[in-house]
């Protein structure tokens, strides 16, 4: 599948949630879409689902626009943090619909989902708690085995190791059948790892897209005395910089080994780091 977002545009009223954002995604892998709160991350997963239109711009999949294209949403499954599913169905019903929309539906996954999470298939979604709720999106999400998957905060209400589990069913699902997943989330630390490209918005713009593992290679914290600091970095792209007690720390595009040779100490940026140095700035 290939997602190519044009000058795409969102307003709700004078405010602009996406401000002509363009990016292309492509191929089976695993995406990390990042931001702060309001960066326009779910407004963007609401457009490339077909369920709301852009003011301006587009996204076309394969070519084509997904709004009311039946054939391209049975091909993109999105599973918000809530409000996922109708509150008087209960789970088998909403189970049910699902494999009933979704060609590709693995009704003997969604199976075993519902053991491994103890959901009640008979018990309505009003009746379920919030990360009961929370586990019928992922089965449902899993299970959907959609061309595109979206997770958006998927396990609001789930503990630890309920979340772990959902990354090694995401993991082992994805290796037994390449797709295009797409998962944003703001427990970067847990899940950076499984990441394979990641985009960050910022304030509805894109900031920054690039393959994980270059991040990973090719960023780092350099920390040194000040001046010393200051003269490694003056020809280099600089994310943030912080000063103290004549010391200074710069984070900075560049590899660990190049500072080590200026007897300068450097170290990799999580990218949970990288995504709060990249937009903790107004106008980053």
């Amino acid at each position: 599948m290939k997602i190519e977002v044009k000058n795409l545009t969102r307003k709700y009223g004078q405010n602009k949630a996406l401000q002509n954002v363009s990016f292309t995604l492509e191929g089976q892998k695993i995406y990390g879409l990042l931001g702060r709160n309001g960066a326009g991350k779910t407004t963007f997963m609401d457009i490339l689902a077909g369920n709301i239109l852009s003011s301006e711009g587009e996204i076309l999949i394969n070519g084509e626009k997904p709004f009311d294209n039946r054939k391209l949403t049975e091909s993109i499954c999105l599973i918000k943090e809530g409000n996922n599913f109708k509150r008087d169905l209960k789970v088998k019903n909403v189970l049910k619909i699902y494999s009933y929309f979704y060609p590709t539906w693995d009704q003997e996954l969604a199976e075993d989902l519902i053991k491994v999470y103890g959901l009640n298939m008979n018990a309505k979604v009003k009746t379920l708690s919030k990360g009961m709720e929370s586990s019928l999106g992922i089965i449902a999400g899993l299970a959907s085995k959609a061309p595109i998957t979206i997770f958006d905060e998927p396990y609001i209400g789930l503990d630890a190791a309920a979340r772990k589990k959902f990354y090694e069913i995401l993991l082992e699902e994805y290796e037994e059948e390449n797709r295009m997943i797409i998962l944003s989330t703001h427990l970067i630390d847990e899940v950076s790892l499984m990441f394979e490209e990641v985009l960050i918005l910022q304030e509805g713009r894109l900031v920054l897209q690039e393959e994980a593992e270059n991040l990973r290679s090719n960023t780092c914290a350099v920390t040194g005395k000040k001046e010393e600091v200051e003269a490694f970095i003056e020809n280099k792209q600089v994310i943030d910089k912080k000063e103290l007690a004549g010391m200074m720390t710069a984070y900075i595009y560049g590899t660990k080994q190049e500072a080590h040779s200026y007897g300068l100490q450097a170290e990799g940026i999580p990218i949970q780091e990288l995504m709060i140095h990249l937009t903790q700035k107004e106008g980053a």
